[in-house]
Formats: structure tokens, C-alpha cells, sequence
């Protein structure tokens, strides 16, 4: 117990930065949303893909009574089998062939696209004694994964007769490769696929799985069309934003994440570099402001990195400082004359944006917690 107590203390404080969850922040989120979806008689289940995998973190949201878990890979469902084997969980890419024994073992309901893949999910369903559920995704314009709507009937007069496999709803993904977005059009047009199909065959398909944070606009403005009843949602639970707009829908909370930093290096320096100028690792070269020259500013250098962080994802520092770029490693402040008089040690909190946030949780240097208060 000691040595075990002594690992994690190590494992610690080896670490740098350090990104905070704020349970309240969540919750709040969460209740916001179930709120949202059980007034319009929607489903809807939390896509986690952003959390890595995070024990820590899948646990809070199991917590909060969430009962239907999305994920993009099989090991990140696995563990949320582990932590409550009775949570539904979705796995939300087409599979790989590889990846069939464990879709079949872990995965509840797999999102599919092609024939061949789902005669493989079929025969291991047969072999494990199980019932693998399917959405079958259909395309819709963005040009990401979907079956052709020319093509759908055939697909679906093969894919019912397969064994183990029940087909339980149909689905699109829109915005998430061309930034194309949804409209009451696209999910009428999903509506009436599924009311094609359901007469064609005879048979019923329980959902109509309408998209993912990007939609939560329509279903705010009641824009949804009638047998839309399912939704998959992670950017808007962790962000508050309504895609459309951009901005942070009125009730929610913008700030469930914060990178914590720490400053290692302070001092007073040239704006502008000195000497010839190339590319550096990343490949960039610096364009010069010669109204810059002979003026100075008060420098700082934070614990983290390229490695776990692109700046682009930083959407605000703390002190509204100016992010001027980063290494592998290192990234470097401006913080103009330092009126609040930071020093080395000093800690600097960061805002970003989703993509950011999905970086530091794929890292192992950078330390997970949570704030409850």
C-alpha cells in the first residue's frame, strides 16, 4: 500500500500543467440538457470521445445518471463497461475488421455504413450468443460516412436478413468534415427514408438518430421535425456553444475545463527575435514588423508544449495576455509590462476550445483533476 501510495504521489508531481474539470459547471450542463431533450420526448446519449478514456472523468459522467455512453474507440467503451456494465454504450464510426470480436463485446450498438463489415459484426454476434444492435448511417451532404440514399433499399433488404444483428435506427452526421449543417430539410429527408423503409419491409426501426451538438439549435427552436427522436452529444455538454451562432446558449455554462500552467521563466526581452531568420521545427518563418524594433516586453514561459497543446485552441489567458507562440515543450506569454506582477512559480489559467482540450486529455504529462467546489 505504501509503495503503491508513494507510485502515485511520484506519477504527480512528474507531471506539468494540470487540466480541471469543474463537477458543478457539468452538472449543471447536464441537468440543462436532460431537461432540454426529456420536454421535446427526445433520446440521447453523451459522446465521450473527448475524454480519452479517463477513468476519472468517465466515472463523473456516469455519475450523473447518464445512461447511454458514446465513443469512437472500442477501449474507451470497454472501460465504461467496466466502471457500469449497465450503461448502453455506442460505438460511433464504422468499425474496422479488426475490431469486430471486441465491437461485439463491448459495444451495445455499432454505427454502420457497409455490408461486408456488418456480415462480419453478424457471424461474431452468432459466435458470442449475442444481439448487436445497428444504426445504419445514411449520407446527407457532408460527405463524411453514410450510405447513398439511391442505394439505401437494396442495403437494407440485405442487412434485415442477417442473424444477431437488429437494425434499430437510422442516422446521419453532418458538419463534422465540410461544416455542412443541418437543417429541418436534412432530417425531414431522414424521416422519410425511414418511413420508405419501414413500409417496403414491413419492419420498424425504433430511432431516428438526428446528429449531434450542431443540431441542439433546432431542438431549442422546436425545429424538429416529427420522428427525429435521437441525439448524440459531447461539445455542448463540456462548452454550453450552440454551433451555429457560435456562442454560449443562454442557461449553460461555457467553462467546465481550464488548463492550470505554471510560469518557468520571467524576464524583460525584445519584441522582435534577433538575427537571420528560417523556418523553425514547425516550419514556420516569422514575418517582421520593423515598427517593432528596440521596443522590449515582459516575457513569460509556460510548462507546456506543442506536445500537448496547439495555441490555435486557446481561446483566452488569464490577464488577456498575448500568446506568442510555443515550442515543443514551452510555450511563451507576452504579458506587455506586467501589471500584475507575476514571478517564476506563478500558476496562469487557460480557456479552450474543444480540439484543445482533446489534445491535453490525450497526453500523459499533463496531470487530470476535478474541483468539486
Amino acid at each position: 500500500m505504501r509503495n503503491l501510495l508513494t507510485g502515485m504521489l511520484a506519477a504527480f508531481f512528474n507531471k506539468m500543467a494540470y487540466l480541471k474539470l469543474y463537477h458543478k459547471n457539468l452538472e449543471h450542463n447536464y441537468l440543462f440538457l436532460k431537461n432540454l431533450f426529456e420536454k421535446s420526448n427526445l433520446h440521447w446519449g453523451v459522446v465521450t470521445k473527448l475524454l480519452c478514456g479517463n477513468e476519472m472523468y468517465l466515472q463523473e459522467i456516469i455519475n450523473l445518471g447518464i445512461r447511454e455512453i458514446h465513443d469512437s474507440r472500442i477501449s474507451n467503451l470497454q472501460k465504461v463497461k467496466e466502471l457500469n456494465p449497465e450503461v448502453q454504450t455506442v460505438y460511433i464510426k464504422p468499425p474496422a475488421k479488426r475490431n469486430v470480436v471486441n465491437i461485439i463485446r463491448y459495444a451495445d450498438v455499432s454505427m454502420n455504413t457497409e455490408y461486408y463489415t456488418l456480415k462480419l459484426l453478424s457471424d461474431e454476434a452468432v459466435r458470442q450468443k449475442k444481439n448487436h444492435k445497428v444504426i445504419i448511417m445514411i449520407e446527407t451532404g457532408d460527405l463524411r460516412e453514410g450510405v447513398m440514399g439511391e442505394h439505401l433499399i437494396d442495403f437494407y433488404a440485405k442487412v434485415f436478413d442477417l442473424p444477431n444483428i437488429e437494425i434499430i435506427g437510422i442516422g446521419t452526421n453532418l458538419n463534422c468534415l465540410h461544416g455542412v449543417m443541418p437543417s429541418q430539410d436534412k432530417l425531414i429527408q431522414l424521416s422519410l427514408y425511414k418511413q420508405i423503409i419501414e413500409l417496403k419491409f414491413n419492419r420498424k426501426i425504433p430511432w431516428i438518430s438526428g446528429g449531434t451538438s450542431v443540431t441542439i439549435p433546432l431542438v431549442l427552436n422546436k425545429q424538429i421535425p416529427k420522428g427525429v427522436n435521437h441525439f448524440r452529444i459531447g461539445e455542448t455538454l463540456f462548452w454550453g456553444v450552440n454551433l451555429f451562432e457560435n456562442n454560449t446558449i443562454p442557461g449553460m455554462k461555457e467553462d467546465v475545463f481550464e488548463l492550470f500552467t505554471e510560469i518557468i521563466e520571467i524576464t524583460e526581452k525584445p519584441v522582435l527575435p534577433i538575427g537571420e531568420l528560417g523556418a523553425n521545427p514547425q516550419g514556420d518563418v516569422m514575418e517582421v514588423d520593423t515598427s517593432l524594433y528596440g521596443k522590449t516586453s515582459c516575457r513569460a514561459i509556460l510548462d507546456v508544449g506543442l506536445l500537448d497543446l496547439d495555441p490555435k485552441y486557446i481561446t483566452s489567458v488569464e490577464g488577456a495576455y498575448e500568446v506568442v507562440g510555443a515550442s515543443s515543450d514551452m510555450l511563451v506569454l507576452d504579458l506587455k509590462n506586467n501589471e500584475a506582477q507575476h514571478k517564476v512559480g506563478d500558476i496562469i489559467r487557460l480557456k479552450l476550445k474543444y480540439m484543445g482540450v482533446l489534445q491535453l486529455l490525450n497526453s500523459d504529462y499533463i496531470e487530470k483533476t476535478i474541483a468539486y467546489t
